[in-house]
């Protein structure tokens, strides 16, 4: 699978096309014919109540029959040589599901840190899905955030500290940990054996969990500006995708709840026919149809490479956490009493766009880097986070 595309194109940048081509296309349609067989709603909602929060049956599909948790990584390290636009395709699939597996942490966050590296040794074990991989840093943590110091380095390479609230650990099979190095310098270190204490989450489809590192052996991948260029990669490729994710999500809410206002009648009528119902959901779908501009274009700035990546990040971040959570509050309002029962997923979809929504970044701390960026004066200027 490719697309023709390569990071780091020199010339003037071409306008980005926002559509869907043939391939993704087909990519979505397959993405959503294996999520709804093995991961139904049904099922996703049973999971948040048992002791297995993870869809590890689903993750192994999504790899070995899909091949898509290694769209990102070239063919000769094991992936398939696609780019980020297809992995977006996919993360909206997993958006609109809400499924609970380690893509957004694994195939995003970790494989931009491990490509920036040039690693060639983690890499293929990720892009098979055989290994998950985590990028040990709090899920708050925007792109340009101050270099965490929470794990420091000993010259023997063990690592000493804790890291709080990060996702995807649970079932990571090795985590990315940036840490200080014993001259302490910045680091990125593969790290496995770390302990790993779970967390009562918000989203319960995308569980949280404290890491605590007592003298355990790392792999120092990068330091210095390497190391920073790395982690920034990282969060920016992670900010820009997880629109996609947040994308799917807005997508579900706002055409399940057409869906139901269509066919639930009140005073003889459909509900959706009252001009009230009409002017909300109105006023959705425009916000979701500019969602899906925004995120495109953040996707393909990362697939390509361009300088404007870390601008269409954050203006991406600043405006689909606003929308997701608004589409998924309609969805429960809408739906009236249902809406509001556990029986009914919408909460999960609350739930998600929620956690989200503070995800690699609150909206307010990506206004305040946007301005920052494109030198314009903010009126809250936040601190480092």
């Amino acid at each position: 699978m490719s697309t023709g595309r390569g990071p780091g194109g020199t010339g003037q940048r071409q306008p980005p096309d926002l559509g869907y081509s043939e391939v993704e296309q087909e990519l979505r349609a397959n993405v959503r014919a294996l999520v709804a067989a093995r991961s139904p709603q049904s099922a996703v909602l049973a999971r948040t109540e048992s002791a297995e929060p993870v869809d590890t049956g689903l993750w192994r599909a999504l790899g070995a029959e899909l091949g898509v948790t290694g769209l990102a990584v070239p063919e000769h390290l094991g992936g398939a040589g696609a780019g980020w636009r297809e992995t977006a395709v996919v993360l909206e699939e997993l958006g609109r599901a809400t499924a609970a597996v380690p893509y957004l942490g694994s195939c995003v966050l970790a494989t931009a840190a491990l490509l920036a590296v040039g690693d060639t040794e983690l890499l293929p074990g990720v892009a098979s899905g055989e290994r998950v991989a985590a990028l040990a840093v709090p899920f708050a943590t925007a792109p340009g955030a101050a270099f965490p110091v929470g794990v420091t380095a000993t010259g023997d390479g063990l690592l000493r500290g804790a890291v709080g609230r990060v996702a995807d650990a649970l079932t990571a099979d090795v985590l990315l940990v940036p840490a200080l190095t014993a001259e302490g310098s910045p680091g990125l270190w593969a790290v496995r054996g770390a302990a790993v204490d779970p967390l009562v989450s918000l989203d319960m489809t995308r569980p949280l969990a404290d890491l605590r590192f007592d003298g355990v052996p790392g792999r120092l991948l990068a330091r210095g500006p390497d190391a920073l260029a790395a982690l920034d990669a990282a969060l920016t490729t992670g900010a820009a995708l997880l629109a996609a994710e947040q994308l799917g999500v807005a997508e579900w809410a706002l055409e399940t709840t057409l869906g139901y206002v269509r066919t639930r009648h009140q005073f003889g009528r459909p509900v959706g026919s009252f001009q009230a119902v009409k002017h909300r959901l109105a006023d959705l779908w425009v916000a979701v149809t500019q969602l899906r501009a925004v995120a495109r274009y953040a996707a393909d700035t990362v697939a390509t490479g361009s300088p404007d990546a870390p601008v269409a990040a954050s203006v991406a971040q600043a405006f689909a956490s606003q929308v997701a959570v608004t589409a998924a509050e309609e969805a429960v309002q809408l739906h009236g009493g249902i809406g509001f029962t556990w029986e009914h997923p919408a909460h999960l979809y609350l739930k998600r766009a929620k956690s989200a929504s503070i995800a690699l970044g609150t909206a307010d701390r990506h206004r305040a880097r946007l301005a920052g960026l494109v030198d314009l004066p903010y009126p809250v200027q936040e601190q480092q986070a």
